[in-house]
Order: structure tokens, then C-alpha cells, then sequence
């Protein structure tokens, strides 16, 4: 009787062990949902304590937006890693096939205290992203960044024109895809990716609106300090990032950064000039937006300075 006592007495001294940051607890979740959590822990560590994490945020668009430079903006934090490349686990079958052991492995090595970072521009406009974000973690916040509609496609056309140009391979000018028998070409992907509406309805489906951060592409252009601040907010960064981490370079005609003294721009194929666009056939695609941005407008609660 006095053995069992003791054991009980025991039993209620051992420590508890107490996660110190339910983050962490988060990843071994969504790390036991593929079953490599064991593996991962093994082959996910590096020997200075730093480790591979799953993004706690994505920015998951939109293409020709700005993601880029967000992306470059927001690893100016020290509290910040981002992974290099655009992973396209959640849009493209093959990757996803693989498993969260495999997009953990695509994540760069962070400390504990540090925020993960990943950017893909198609996942705003992929249908079957959103649940698939959802299933590996309800509580992400997400990053969207856009500009206006319009101005866009113009970009998204400038893109695929000049990927074309340096393969010397022959392109059609972007009235031959903007218009069909005279009309609009409504179904030009380009015009599609523009429809916000569309997308972020999907994204509402599973996320509330209080966990998407958007971000005005054609301010961050313009000013990016004010923008930068609005994301550290969201993130709950410190702020960390100042408005001497920026300097117009008039040469290229927009921002570059300046990082320790260290100072860097954006890859020379940002910033392209967009070809020449007819005035009417600029006024058609203006019209054309109206009411798809008025929508958008209403569904996020606020306005942007678009057409």
C-alpha cells in the first residue's frame, strides 16, 4: 500500500511538459498529417539550431502585382525568411502529389523566433488552392497584392511577349489577344486573372477576410514604406523595416533597396515598359472592369484608385 502511495506522489511531481510556442506545436500537426514528422525532425535540422519550417505566411498573389518586390520588401525584417523560389506545391498536381514532408523541404532553414515566408502568384486564380491551404493550416495569414486590373494585363502580356523576345521566337501584338470580331476577347486569360471578385470569392469560401492582408501594388510602387508598415502590422513584426530602407533610383524609375548599407534592386525584367495600347481599345478595358471592381470593392470592404 505505502509502494502504490508513493508511486502516486510521483506520478503527480513529474513535470509537465509545456509547449513553449504553439506555433511549433502547429508544425508537428501539420507535419504527423503527411507522417514524416520523425523524418523530418531528423532531416529538417540543421546543427546551429536552426530548422526548416512550413510557411506561416504565403503571398498567394496576384501574378504581375508585385509579389516580387513585396516579397524582396518584407525580407528586409530580420524576423523574417523567405523561401527563394516560388514553390507551386498547392497548384501544380506533381508537387503536391509529394507531400508536406516535400514543401517543408522547399522552405528555407529559420531560426525558432522567425516568421516563414513562400510567394506563388497563381495561387489566387487556382480554384482548388484555397481548401488546400486551409487543410494544412486554418490559422495562416495571407498576403495578396494588386493593382489595377488593367494596368495588370498590360503587364501580364509585357511578360510573355518579352520571354518570347529572348527566345527570338515571334509573338502576336496584344490587340490580336485583347480583341476578337471587334469586340473585347473576354476570353483571354489575362482578362481572367483580373477578375478579382471571382478569385477572392473562392478564398472567402474558406478563409475569413481577417486573415488575408491586401496589399495595394500600385501604392507600393509609389511610396512602398507606408505599405510595408500596414504588412508588418498584419504579421505582428515589430517594426523593424524604415523608410531609409528605400531609395528612388531614377535610372530604372521606381524604388531599390538598402539593406545594411548594402544597397539592391529589383532583376532588371521588372519594371518593363508596356507596349503601346490604342486609346479606345485602353477605355475598353477600363469599361470593362467597372463592374467586376465595384464588386471586389464590396466584397473586401474598401476601394482602390483603379479605372
Amino acid at each position: 500500500m505505502a509502494a502504490l502511495l508513493l508511486g502516486a506522489v510521483l506520478l503527480v511531481a513529474q513535470p509537465q511538459l509545456v509547449p513553449s510556442r504553439p506555433a511549433e506545436l502547429g508544425q508537428q500537426e501539420l507535419l504527423r498529417k503527411a507522417g514524416t514528422l520523425q523524418d523530418e525532425v531528423r532531416d529538417g535540422a540543421a546543427p546551429n539550431g536552426s530548422a526548416q519550417q512550413l510557411p506561416q505566411t504565403i503571398i498567394i498573389g496576384v501574378r504581375k502585382g508585385g509579389t516580387r518586390a513585396l516579397l524582396e520588401m518584407l525580407s528586409l525584417h530580420p524576423d523574417v525568411a523567405a523561401a527563394e523560389n516560388e514553390v507551386h506545391f498547392f497548384d501544380w498536381e506533381e508537387h503536391y502529389s509529394h507531400g508536406l514532408g516535400w514543401y517543408l523541404s522547399q522552405m528555407p532553414f529559420s531560426w525558432p523566433h522567425q516568421l516563414t515566408v513562400e510567394k506563388t502568384p497563381a495561387y489566387f486564380t487556382s480554384p482548388k488552392v484555397p481548401e488546400r491551404v486551409h487543410s494544412m493550416n486554418p490559422s495562416i495569414r495571407l498576403l495578396l497584392i494588386l493593382r489595377d486590373p488593367s494596368e495588370r494585363v498590360l503587364s501580364d502580356y509585357t511578360q510573355v511577349f518579352y520571354n518570347h523576345m529572348q527566345k527570338r521566337k515571334p509573338y502576336p501584338s496584344i490587340e490580336e489577344f485583347l480583341v476578337r470580331d471587334g469586340r473585347l476577347n473576354v476570353d483571354y486569360k489575362a482578362l481572367n486573372r483580373s477578375l478579382y471578385h471571382v478569385h477572392m470569392q473562392n478564398w472567402l469560401r474558406f478563409f475569413p477576410l481577417r486573415h488575408i492582408h491586401i496589399v495595394d501594388g500600385d501604392r507600393l510602387i509609389r511610396d512602398p514604406f507606408p505599405e510595408i508598415q500596414k504588412v508588418e502590422r498584419f504579421l505582428k513584426l515589430s517594426p523593424q523595416i524604415n523608410a531609409s530602407n528605400f531609395y528612388f533610383n531614377k535610372t530604372k524609375g521606381f524604388y531599390c533597396l538598402r539593406d545594411s548599407g548594402r544597397d539592391r534592386c529589383l532583376h532588371e525584367s521588372k519594371g518593363r515598359a508596356h507596349p503601346q495600347v490604342d486609346p479606345k481599345l485602353l477605355n475598353k478595358l477600363h469599361e470593362y472592369f467597372h463592374e467586376p471592381n465595384k464588386k471586389f470593392f464590396e466584397l473586401v470592404g474598401r476601394t482602390f484608385d483603379w479605372h
